[in-house]
């Protein structure tokens, strides 16, 4: 049955027109087709609470402990205790009666964006994360515009489907094979409106947020001076592509808004390789400009827009563009058999010529297939860009609309489906980018990448030993930099909250005194060593304590959010910055040298982002069917990334051979017994 709806699907592969029955079908213009509308759980969100004033000072102290001498916490503990019976008090009670007033949103959302759209640090590095997926391992399939064809089409089906209402609610389902059915959606479906998230947590299935999914496509981050702004044009026709830092418009949806055949596509992109074939590569790449500094990125747009015809094309057929199409060329010179450090450094930032970094989403296609999605941070988090990532990947892997055997529609005489976006460059705009480029060359060639696969620890020995695979990553990174580096320092582990509405992210701190008992018992002396089995219990005793960290932030319950808010709140009505964010606890906790991130999902082949302050470790992980996987950003001169991810093997290696000393100490027992 498969096979022959593939087939179907297929069948008009081979034609030349873009205006037939079955391309208009439901089946190819939509990715989904839910019984349940899309939106159908956001009305009955919970909202965000705001944690107790007293829970918060107590989980920051709890917090900033183990980077603290004794000396040092009884300061801040004066500290925190004046705040909480004084000014925080007051900021407490501000906040909430701004909160009721706004009954529409969540107490963090404003302020979170604010923070993103006011800070004038460069995107790449600093804010736009990278997402790798796997390669499809059909080498017809795999061919860089055939790849890129597939990626736009399935990418289309899911804006689409989310337009019309069609793409399915994103529910967190505890046990899928039991409530990811569809007599939970007939259910949900009579349950009143008002009331269908608590009637979704009777099946253990948790509704999200999906707020932010309105700005996946046809939004861009535009520079201002002192704070950014997004700007969105949903009705748009087309996608920006970029080769060799040419830029071209080109149309993907018809007039009447259908998705284009998959041969018109499939011509519209080879189109525009022929006219790339045809010159040069750009001698003034734009998209450099968007790898700058923001205020300096503001300044020389202000000044390229100046002339009418700039203004006309950047906000018609860049900004308005749905999301942008990098196709990278081979002489870009990244590929390397050896390593994949230089391909990975090159799509998390690279020369920048190809890029357009602004973009909420784009689209990253190398010479040999590899795709990745760099999107820009400040419209949203994870969950929604990995819900179109994992689609978009399951979607070209099932459903691929064209193959290298794919007969295209030439695209000559399709006068303005294709459309080479020809700017007027003056000096100052040549100058501009010459530096820019110049700028983020030198940043970019300042940062180190490492990655280290462990094979010796996956999900199936987390499952065969009762271990918390998170819980275990994080544990091994800590006893990592206690071992490079001989201390404990601020670490951050994001933490969705879009189980309310208009959730962002919490902050959940994997640094506990928990995991500095551990770290400090294995690092005694073989003669003073705790015993495998004193050992194993810490590593459980640190697996409690995070897994109940992890649950306080995914509930609203974490302090970061709070204390930020309240910061905010301070700023906002003229009074004056409490004394606690002055304290060296403060400073500490939130310079974080240990900044991490993971997205489960068997569409990723890596992830990663930049350091989040200058002699830092920007750590992407997860733990896979076969390997455990870690890829470390540092800045050279700043931080020894070498020496950590050495070490991290180094930790790995003692943490396993606890887990597995104590197991075969534990089955000894039970013989003798």
């Amino acid at each position: 049955m498969f096979r022959a709806k593939v087939n179907r699907n297929l069948s008009f592969l081979s034609t030349n027109s873009s205006r037939t029955t079955t391309t208009h079908g439901q089946h190819y213009q939509y990715l989904q087709c839910s019984k349940l509308p899309t939106l159908y759980f956001q009305r009955s969100l919970p909202r965000l609470p705001i944690p107790l004033l007293e829970n918060t000072c107590q989980r920051f102290l709890a917090a900033v402990q183990p980077l603290l001498t004794p000396q040092e916490h009884g300061r801040t503990q004066q500290v925190v205790e004046q705040f909480r019976q004084g000014i925080g008090m007051e900021l407490h009670a501000k906040l909430k009666a701004h909160d009721a007033a706004n009954k529409h949103t969540s107490y963090i959302t404003q302020p979170w964006f604010d923070m993103y759209l006011a800070d004038r640090a460069p995107l790449p590095l600093n804010y736009n994360p990278l997402l790798v997926m796997k390669s499809d391992t059909r080498p017809e399939y795999q061919q860089q515009v055939v790849r890129a064809t597939n990626l736009i089409i399935s990418s289309l089906r899911f804006w689409r489907s989310l337009q019309a209402d069609l793409l399915e609610p994103e529910v967190y389902h505890m046990n899928a094979k039991k409530s990811d059915t569809a007599s939970y959606r007939r259910w949900m479906k009579v349950a009143p409106k008002a009331f269908a998230t608590y009637a979704s947590y009777a099946f253990k299935a948790f509704p999200l947020d999906m707020s932010q999914y309105n700005r996946l496509f046809g939004t861009s981050r535009i520079p201002r001076l002192g704070k950014d702004e997004l700007v969105q044009a949903p009705d748009s026709k087309h996608i920006l592509v970029m080769r060799r830092g040419h830029m071209y418009a080109v149309n993907v949806l018809d007039s009447s808004g259908y998705i284009e055949s998959p041969s018109v596509i499939l011509g519209r992109l080879k189109a525009v390789l022929r006219l790339d074939s045809e010159r040069e590569a750009a001698a003034v790449p734009l998209g450099v400009l968007t790898a700058s500094q923001r205020d300096e990125w503001a300044q020389n747009r202000a000044n390229f827009v100046r002339n009418p015809k700039n203004a006309d094309l950047l906000q018609s057929e860049v900004d308005a563009a749905l999301f942008c199409v990098s196709l990278d060329a081979e002489e870009d010179g990244i590929y390397n058999e050896n390593s994949q450090e230089p391909l990975l450094k090159h799509l998390l930032a690279g020369k920048a010529q190809n890029r357009w970094f602004d973009k909420s989403i784009s689209l990253l296609i190398s010479a040999d297939g590899t795709t990745a999605i760099n999107f820009e941070h400040s419209w949203g988090d994870g969950v929604a860009v990995l819900r179109y990532f994992n689609e978009l990947y399951k979607d070209t892997l099932r459903q691929p609309f064209v193959s290298t055997e794919t007969v295209h529609t030439p695209a000559e005489g399709d006068f303005g489906n294709v459309r080479p976006i020809n700017f007027e460059f003056d000096e100052v705009t040549k100058s501009a980018v010459e530096q820019a480029y110049a700028k983020n060359a030198a940043i970019v060639d300042s940062l180190d990448m490492h990655l280290l696969r462990y094979p010796h620890l996956n999900k199936l020995t987390c499952k065969q030993y009762g271990l918390s695979p998170d819980s275990i990553i994080q544990l091994s990174f800590q006893l990592a930099h206690r071992q490079a580096f001989a201390g404990y320092v601020g670490s951050y582990e994001s933490c969705s909250t879009s189980a309310f509405r208009h959730g962002r992210t919490e902050t959940m701190r994997p640094c506990t005194t928990a995991t500095r008992d551990f770290c400090e018992a294995v690092l005694q002396p073989a003669r003073s060593k705790p015993s495998a089995g004193e050992l194993r219990a810490m590593i459980d005793k640190c697996s409690r304590v995070h897994g109940q960290l992890t649950k306080e932030a995914a509930m609203g319950q974490g302090f970061d959010r709070h204390l930020f808010a309240l910061r905010n709140t301070a700023q906002r009505e003229g009074l004056p910055i409490p004394e606690l964010y002055e304290t060296d606890a403060y400073q500490r906790i939130n310079n974080n040298i240990i900044s991490t991130s993971t997205l489960g999902s068997d569409a990723l082949l890596a992830g990663s982002f930049g350091p989040v302050v200058k002699n830092g470790f920007g750590i992407g992980y997860s733990i896979q069917n076969e390997f455990a996987g870690a890829i470390v950003t540092t800045y050279k001169q700043q931080a020894e990334g070498k020496l950590f991810i050495d070490s991290l093997e180094s930790a790995f290696d003692k943490i396993c051979a606890v887990i597995k000393e104590s197991s075969s100490s534990a089955s000894d027992n039970k013989e003798k017994k």
